[in-house]
């Protein structure tokens, strides 16, 4: 498998173990052909994304033990789907990007300008 790279196009850093990310559920926000849903931003949850991704019909909070999902909370880290972070953003409530752990597919979907306006890591 070839080395994943963030969008800095430094290798891609963990996003988070506890809980496990990733579509992959290896702590790290990788893309494969398989990921349709692109989950390639690595994020800290905050309590009005959270609200906006269930109001989407996608939830979050609740666990989902028989799928291993413990639910998430606001300070969780969790790679989303770049398409979801981004329709967040442009209804003002994307939670804050962690760029180290974020995947460089996610350029296809989200400009670096609107990510490094939410990045919570050092910007480049």
């Amino acid at each position: 498998m070839a080395r994943d790279l963030n969008v800095l196009g430094e290798p891609l850093t963990p996003c988070c173990h506890a809980p496990k990310t990733g579509f992959y559920r290896d702590g790290f926000c990788r893309v494969g052909a398989d990921d349709a849903g692109v989950h390639s931003v690595c994020a800290m949850l905050t309590e009005e994304f959270l609200a906006f991704s269930l109001a989407q019909g996608n939830d979050l909070v609740t666990p989902r033990p028989e799928f291993g999902f413990p639910g998430l909370q606001p300070g969780d880290r969790w790679c989303l789907c770049a398409s979801r972070w981004l329709e967040a953003a442009e209804a003002g409530l994307a939670p804050p990007v962690i760029l180290s752990g974020t995947n460089q597919k996610t350029l296809d979907i989200i400009g670096m300008v609107t990510l490094r306006q939410h990045a919570l890591d050092a910007v480049h």
